[in-house]
């Protein structure tokens, strides 16, 4: 028989050793799979025992194919009830194209057509298409117009073992993972290793590398394969294998000395490790802790092992900046905590690892999934400053940075004192090296790292902004977890609504006699637009007895100023559930009455576009620059579609009302002309504070009346 074994990219020369061990003949590797030959018992072996493979396919033929008839063809030459019965199910797994096939859904469906009408002109039967635990996969691959036909005998993918019935955000492939414990050189590290993951997500790095020191072929945890209905289905030769299998388990259950320690810092995505290395039956020998990386040590008594890990990467878990922070923590703890340990690293931004200053002695590059990533494997050769006594000492150019945020402050203490303001920004890109901005909030600090240019070297970056967080630290005297770094970039989609965290952590600031939640870790935003202060004053100190209408509410801040100037109801509108709710949290800690002030979650375009009977003294309207999201009926762009929207709001303005039109695209013109019906100023620099009187593009505010 002649089989194709298919393997995540990058891992094929691993997986050629594999099947050789195995016993395969005529062995040979190609892109994301390996050939080779052998008996059926063979195709048993590598489902039962390859930790690598994703899927055994058994080629039945091959030929060339240009046309939808020529491929139909092919597939007719198989005999069809040697290996699916008349009325049983099956489904295709139909890839690539040629000039005349360029659908997959449509080859499937004439491979389908081929299959199907064999077996009805044989026997009168139809076997039917299944996709969810069909008897038989078909498995049609078309490259190069060539296409090739074959039983698929894994069935589901290999990857798939049956133990991990949970996964944290993101996890790992089991079968990527034993190949990143094979390139750590895990399998020769011999009895009574230690095994560390400091970030171990839903365990699968452990438990696949137990798997291995137990001798456990992971084809026993499964219940399934692609074979177990079919007719060349040896049952007995399956059993014996089985069974030789099970008592090889057996005994290394029994002799296995390895020890294995898994922290991360999330006690919830821990329990699915737990859970993961039961049904795996490894959890005996591993020990799992909630910890935050910072509490990493060497376990006491223990000889130097294998720290692999997998840490978090991209932006799906964290943004680039705080991941370096990061890694730079890690390497300071394995400097100082497990000198003569292999350590091994996979990641998909390899870039992150060079803060870690440790010198990578080999690097493997694999794909997770369809991202190109690299194994670092590193030796921590000798014992360094600790992570606690470990200093950054701050150069000319972060001496003139702490100089410039020390000025800033001073320029505007009195104005601070007088206005009672506690929230506000501090620095704000005043110096190029240092892009970013700081904001205050009482007792904490946001720092906001400016994306910087892919030209940038992001080492550089990444030592200046270690410059700018101790810095910060110094200059307001706060404690590291009093200071929040966040990366800003332009948002799309949903982004802005998103958590990015799960601290859950909240706290109230006042304004002009407001209370106001805010939140510097979870979302983008904070929850409180600080350039805006001046406007929410003026909202406040005009709403007096007036009804007033807040599109494009947000956190409703501007509402609650309104309420707290005594306006006779307030109507907030906003199509985020998130910022809805955290509105109503805002208006609630102002005591307001739900029935006079009320919230509505909508697209403002949809809720100002059907006719309304309601009409308002004072208008607030402050749409994003831009928003694709896909609760909104049509993309959103400010410049585009001002006008509408000016001219929606003010069908509901009073006479003699006053509708504030804001936002903060830089480039913003107003079309003057097609809105000549209004009466129109521009009170932009009225609207700065001195905390943002340098940057006079943050954003700009027109109030506009009925002519």
């Amino acid at each position: 028989m002649r089989f194709f074994v298919t393997c995540p990219k990058g891992i094929e020369q691993l997986l050629e050793q594999e099947l050789s061990a195995l016993g395969a003949e005529s062995v040979k590797q190609t892109v994301a799979g390996v050939y080779a030959e052998g008996e059926l018992e063979m195709a048993y072996r590598i489902c039962l025992w390859s930790r690598l493979a994703n899927r055994v396919l058994l080629q039945l033929c091959e030929a060339e194919v240009e046309t939808a008839d020529q491929l139909y063809a092919l597939v007719q030459t198989v005999d069809w009830l040697e290996h699916l019965r008349p009325s049983g199910t099956f489904c295709v797994d139909f890839s690539g194209k040629s000039n005349a096939i360029n659908n997959t859904h449509f080859g499937a469906l004439k491979v389908k057509d081929a299959v199907v009408d064999q077996v009805r002109a044989a026997t009168g039967k139809r076997p039917s298409v299944e996709r969810t635990g069909p008897d038989l996969r078909v498995n049609v691959h078309l490259a190069k117009g060539k296409a090739s036909v074959a039983l698929d005998l894994s069935g589901d993918s290999l990857h798939r073992r049956g133990y991990r019935q949970q996964a944290g955000e993101a996890p790992m492939k089991e079968n990527l993972a034993a190949a990143v414990l094979i390139r750590a050189g895990w399998p020769e590290m011999g009895e009574g290793t230690l095994v560390l993951d400091p970030m171990c997500g839903s365990g699968t790095l452990l438990v696949e590398a137990l798997l291995m020191a137990t001798d456990t072929a992971p084809g026993l945890l499964r219940k399934q394969f692609g074979f177990s209905y079919w007719p060349g289905h040896q049952s007995s030769l399956w059993q014996q294998l089985v069974a030789e299998a099970e008592q090889r388990r057996a005994a290394g259950l029994e002799r296995c000395s390895v020890r294995a320690f898994g922290f991360d810092a999330d006690d919830k995505v821990l329990n699915k490790a737990k859970h993961n290395a039961r049904q795996a039956g490894v959890d005996r020998f591993i020990s799992f802790r909630q910890q935050e990386l910072a509490g990493l040590k060497q376990p006491q008594g223990i000889e130097p092992g294998l720290v692999i890990t997998n840490p978090p990467y991209g932006e799906r878990l964290g943004e680039e900046s705080e991941l370096m922070f990061l890694y730079r923590l890690f390497g300071q703890l394995l400097r100082a905590h497990f000198v003569n340990w292999r350590v091994g690293v996979f990641t998909g931004n390899p870039e992150l690892c060079k803060v870690m200053k440790l010198r990578a002695d080999k690097q493997y590059r694999m794909f997770n999934g369809a991202i190109p990533s690299q194994l670092l494997m590193f030796q921590v050769h000798q014992r360094e400053e600790s992570a606690e006594t470990e200093t950054h000492k701050l150069s000319d150019q972060a001496q003139m940075f702490e100089n410039r945020l020390r000025k800033n402050l001073k320029q505007m203490g009195r104005w601070r004192k007088k206005e009672g303001i506690t929230c506000f920004r501090a620095y704000d890109a005043d110096i190029p090296e240092y892009s970013v901005a700081v904001d205050c909030y009482d007792s904490m600090v946001m720092v906001q790292e400016y994306a910087p240019p892919a030209s940038v070297d992001k080492v550089k970056a990444f030592e200046r902004l270690q410059d700018v967080m101790k810095v910060v630290q110094q200059v307001f005297e706060l404690t590291p977890d009093q200071v929040v770094l966040k990366q800003r970039k332009r948002q799309s989609g949903t982004d802005q609504y998103n958590r990015h965290d799960e601290i859950g952590h909240f706290f109230t600031v006042e304004e002009h006699g407001c209370k106001l939640r805010v939140n510097l870790h979870d979302y983008l935003d904070s929850g409180l637009f600080l350039d805006h202060r001046p406007v929410r004053r003026m909202i406040q100190q005009q709403a007096q007895g007036k009804d007033m209408l807040n599109l494009f509410c947000y956190t409703a801040s501007a509402s609650v100023h309104a309420l707290v100037g005594g306006a006779k109801s307030t109507t907030s509108v906003d199509m985020s559930s998130t910022y809805v709710e955290w509105a109503r949290q805002n208006l609630a800690l102002n005591g307001a009455d739900p029935a006079k002030h009320v919230l509505i979650q909508e697209d403002c375009f949809k809720w100002l576009s059907r006719p309304r009977k309601e009409r308002f003294d004072l208008i607030f309207m402050d749409p994003p620059t831009f928003s694709n999201s896909k609760r909104m009926q049509d993309v959103l762009d400010v410049q585009r579609d001002h006008v509408r929207l000016i001219k929606d709001a003010m069908e509901l303005l009073r006479p003699g009302g006053l509708l504030i039109f804001s936002n903060n695209y830089r480039r913003f013109s107003l079309d003057y002309e097609a809105l000549e019906a209004f009466a129109i100023r521009d009170t932009t620099p009225a609207t700065l504070d001195p905390d943002f009187k340098r940057n006079s593009r943050i954003h700009c505010v027109f109030e506009i009346r009925h002519g």
